[in-house]
């Protein structure tokens, strides 16, 4: 009964029960709990949390819908797991063969443009890459500061999420929406979106930072040597030649299309394919070509990325079941949720709140598939995104905006904010616990500019 309910209107989606996300929302609660509750055993034990939850979703799926499941699982595999992981791994090895060395002295003016700088970068290099090209000299540049916690705060809300919001290679949602079928260069639509939020939490980091100086100034017994400067230089420079040649490849996969292949039964577009070649080629080529000192220099390591692929493994295939049912539109089993988020509005606080507590992508992939169900139920993908963005933009507009900038609600909103938060901390600087974050910054700061945004634009 399963197998012919899968094959009737509807499809997989309107077969396929509630309940059947609760693989998902087990893998979510996993990376949003354990961390803070169980420290040492998520840092031993992580992939085997994660295993377990994608075996609680894949063997009774692939059990009763067979074939279908089998497929729907290569399909998640090939046609979006892989070009995720393969574009996260080349910016983030590829952003970490730039060094930045020098002596600037953490000004609040410095400062400043360092995090504007940082919010440019990052849609162009990605926020992991952006992150991680400046997080260390802007923490050099504050050694002798008093207060610095609040500079790795703004720097995470700013370079490790709001600036990554005009490219698909800002952000894993946008290039998952790009590899979905949203036009590459339609992200610059949030242009006026993103100045705005990005120039108001400048202008109140500039405030609250010449405030804390001007305290340090007047508790100091003496101004702060200015000895031993050395000059502003970039190490691993050539490195920017294959950002280039990434940034090329994924517009080019945008824009041109080659046919299709069948891999394993999956349809791929060969554009696609040698996209995702050409940026291990990248990565190969930074890898090979860059200096060992200067990775060192900027603590390289392999282990950020070997989490993210562990844990998103596991989301890509819990996934399946909550998007397949959204993409069933009314036929589904969650039609009440596309009843409640109606507006643009709506979409911007569903999606975005959300992101404060799971992971941004795959929320952004489920508030996606929930337009799509309600206006385009039915359409493959990338019929349904060019109806969307032809003829109800402002959704996703909602939808990208409210992912990637309240990512940077709380820690666990995006993959940067625990990298930078973990750099920091090496460097001495005492960071807000995850509650003191919210408290401190989020609730006082980010919310006030999110109701702002969301009033002129939704």
């Amino acid at each position: 009964m399963a197998g012919a309910t899968a094959g009737a209107v509807g499809g997989l989606g309107a077969a396929l029960p509630t309940w059947s996300a609760l693989p998902f929302a087990g893998i979510l609660l996993s990376i949003a709990l354990l961390p803070i509750a169980a420290p040492h055993f998520w840092r031993r034990h992580h992939p085997k949390v994660a295993l377990a939850w994608g075996v609680a979703l894949a063997v009774p799926f692939v059990w009763i819908y067979r074939a279908d499941a089998v497929q729907e699982i290569l399909r998640v595999a090939i046609a979006e797991y892989l070009p995720f992981i393969v574009l996260l791994a080349a910016l983030y090895t590829i952003g970490g063969g730039v060094q930045v060395r020098g002596t600037l002295r953490g000004s609040p003016a410095v400062n400043t443009a360092i995090l504007a700088l940082g919010t440019v970068l990052a849609s162009w290099v990605g926020t992991t890459g952006a992150a991680m090209l400046l997080v260390r000299p802007l923490l050099r540049a504050n050694a002798g500061r008093q207060h610095r916690a609040h500079t790795v705060v703004f720097f995470i809300a700013l370079v490790a999420n709001v600036g990554g919001a005009l490219t698909p290679l800002g952000d894993p949602p946008l290039f998952l929406g790009f590899l979905a079928g949203v036009p590459f260069f339609w992200t610059l639509s949030l242009a006026a979106e993103t100045v705005t939020v990005a120039a108001l939490l400048l202008a109140i980091y500039f405030a609250v930072d010449r405030r804390y100086e001007r305290q340090e100034r007047r508790l100091a017994s003496s101004p702060p040597a200015d000895v031993g400067r050395e000059p502003l230089t970039i190490e691993g420079a050539h490195n920017l030649l294959f950002l280039a040649g990434a940034l090329a490849a994924v517009i080019v996969s945008g824009t041109w299309h080659a046919g299709e292949v069948s891999v394993l039964g999956v349809h791929q577009e060969l554009q696609n394919l040698l996209r995702d070649g050409f940026l291990l080629l990248m990565l190969a080529g930074s890898w090979w070509t860059t200096p060992r000192c200067i990775r060192a220099a900027n603590g390289f390591s392999w282990e950020p990325v070997r989490e993210v692929a562990i844990l998103f493994a596991a989301i890509f295939v819990t996934l399946i079941p909550a998007l397949a049912i959204l993409r069933a539109g009314d036929l589904g089993a969650m039609a009440p949720i596309l009843r409640a988020v109606r507006t643009p509005a709506h979409c911007f606080w569903a999606a975005g709140l959300l992101s404060s507590l799971l992971d941004n992508a795959p929320t952004y992939l489920a508030f996606l598939s929930t337009a799509l169900g309600r206006f385009h139920p039915g359409l493959g993908d990338r019929q349904a995104i060019a109806a969307l963005v032809a003829a109800h933009a402002h959704y996703l507009e909602a939808i990208s905006t409210g992912a990637v900038f309240m990512g940077a609600n709380t820690y666990l909103g995006n993959a940067p904010n625990f990298m930078v938060r973990a750099i920091a901390e090496e460097m001495g600087v005492e960071m807000p616990s995850f509650f003191g974050y919210i408290l401190r910054f989020t609730l006082p700061v980010l919310m006030p500019v999110f109701l702002l945004t969301a009033w002129i634009f939704f």
